[in-house]
């Protein structure tokens, strides 16, 4: 098993691991997924988050292990380079890859720094009075508009892979997470609209984002607001074919 720690964390290596090991027989579930497991664990006097990626088939474990770098070394360099520049997201502490006899990709592991959030996106979108609802939106979109300005591309920008606390006075902070999906480049205005298009906006929410990130840009409102609506009609089109698709195929069986 190799393991890349943070210089933070290198005196804590051995509970680390000790962590790694046993992570199926302790720890507290957060996420079980088809593909990954998410626990929370105790390291030392701190909480974190250890997210598990289940073994790859044979093809995407050659890919893994000669021409791409893991979901979990992404994850960590990912999360290092948003730190980097003043783009909140969980401390990355640690990652672990283990490997078979010929060197192929078995599993792999990604450590971090527990948040304790309030909510996410999706709670305003399932919820048009949610309390404070428009600045928190505002606010979303002035972290996006830094995103986009530190030349982010945030492929998995959806509603729940933002976490936000709710700092008080109407003040609140934003953690982007799930980050093994990103690309780093100079946005057009019609690039940084699209990247909108999985949060799965209304029109009221999309009238709030593209007035503040006018404002942030320098752009035209009246034009942000008609890209973001395009955006997001033909994606959640799209998503709509799909499950449609699906439910035809599944009577068909």
């Amino acid at each position: 098993m190799q393991i890349i720690i943070h210089p933070h964390y290198q005196k804590k290596q051995t509970l680390i691991v000790q962590l790694i090991e046993g992570f199926f027989q302790g720890g507290n579930l957060v996420v079980q997924g088809a593909r990954n497991t998410i626990k929370s664990h105790i390291l030392e006097d701190e909480k974190v988050s250890i997210k598990f990626f289940q073994k790859p088939g044979l093809f995407k474990s050659i890919i893994y292990s000669f021409f791409r770098s893991t979901k979990a070394k992404r994850s960590y360099d990912y999360a290092n380079y948003l730190l980097e520049h003043q783009i909140p997201t969980p401390f990355p502490i640690a990652y672990t890859e283990e490997k078979n006899g010929l060197g192929l990709l078995q599993d792999s592991y990604y450590i971090c720094k527990h948040i304790n959030y309030d909510f996410t996106i999706r709670e305003l979108i399932h919820n048009p009075k949610f309390p404070d609802r428009n600045n928190i939106l505002e606010q979303f979109a002035a972290f996006t508009y830094k995103m986009h300005e530190a030349r982010v591309n945030f492929l998995d920008h959806s509603p729940g892979n933002t976490l936000i606390v709710n700092k008080g006075s109407g003040e609140y902070d934003f953690y982007l997470i799930d980050l093994n999906r990103m690309k780093f480049e100079q946005l057009s205005i019609e690039a940084r609209m699209d990247n909108f298009k999985k949060m799965w906006l209304s029109k009221t929410m999309v009238k709030v984002i593209a007035k503040k990130y006018a404002e942030l840009s320098a752009q035209s409102e009246d034009r942000l607001q008609q890209l973001l609506l395009e955006k997001t009609k033909a994606f959640k089109g799209k998503i709509t074919r799909k499950k449609y698709l699906k439910r035809k195929l599944k009577l068909m069986k």
